[in-house]
């Protein structure tokens, strides 16, 4: 199915004082699709999803987020243009003194002026989306990891975005937990059309929702691979790629 890019990555370097992280990198995100950015250890997983949302401003480069660019826009525009992404960091990030449904409320309090029933209402919808419907009153430290990371999907869709970035949402989680969220990733892919990037290293979870993966290369820089995850195993005649995926050690820098 052909798609048009939501996001285009154009010649992207990102910099740490002087540490270069990556360098001139470009690539697009279709619209839909879920997308996952892969890499070792320093190749700047992290960093280019903070990019994308904006957190950081580029060395070099641009990115387009639905033909914006989201590094040179300023005040209202760049508002309007965050307003199309939703983020899930690794820890979930909730506020821990405010109930789910309140943590869900807080971006609509701030960035909109919907009368309070319309925002619980709307908070109650999403928590019901990722199968927390009935923990609307229960405080973070009252649920489990996984619906942690479930209610912190929940609050990223809260203003509608039509890109959700996720920051290792299987970290710290067991198999059964791990792949239920997979699940929960897919339906609303499938279910709500928007468009997934994710950072992950978990290959399972890789397998079971990426459409194409990017991998980045800490030895280089570079971009190493760009597909399907199956088929850059099964097909790539790099050595470094094939250990990534098989999970073999290879003892090279910036290797998994």
């Amino acid at each position: 199915m052909v798609r048009d890019p939501i996001i285009r990555v154009e010649h992207l370097t990102a910099r740490y004082g002087p540490r270069l992280i990556f360098d001139d990198v470009s690539f697009e995100v279709q619209r839909g699709e879920v997308f996952v950015i892969l890499g070792g250890s320093g190749s700047g997983k992290s960093t280019m999803l903070k990019h994308i949302i904006g957190l950081y401003t580029p060395a070099a480069g641009r990115i387009w987020i639905e033909g914006e660019d989201i590094a040179g826009a300023v005040g209202a525009e760049r508002l309007a243009i965050l307003r199309k992404l939703g983020a899930m960091f690794q820890s979930g990030a909730l506020f821990g003194s405010m109930t789910l449904l309140e943590n869900i409320c807080l971006a609509m309090e701030e960035f909109t002026d919907l009368p309070t029933e319309a925002r619980e209402a709307i908070a109650r919808t999403k928590l019901k989306l990722v199968q927390l419907e009935g923990f609307e009153d229960f405080l973070p430290s009252e649920i489990s990891g996984g619906m942690k990371k479930r209610a912190a999907i929940a609050r990223a869709m809260a203003l509608d975005p039509r890109i959700l970035c996720l920051d290792e949402p299987s970290a710290g989680l067991d198999p059964i937990t791990s792949a239920e969220l997979d699940q929960t990733i897919l339906r609303l892919s499938r279910t709500l059309g928007v468009t997934f990037v994710i950072v992950t290293h978990e290959l399972d979870s890789i397998y079971t929702i990426a459409d194409r993966v990017i991998m980045l290369d800490a030895r280089t820089k570079k971009i190493a691979a760009i597909g399907p995850p199956k088929e850059l195993r099964d097909r790539s005649d790099d050595p470094w790629i094939q250990s990534f995926f098989r999970r073999e050690a290879t003892g090279a820098e910036g290797a998994p």
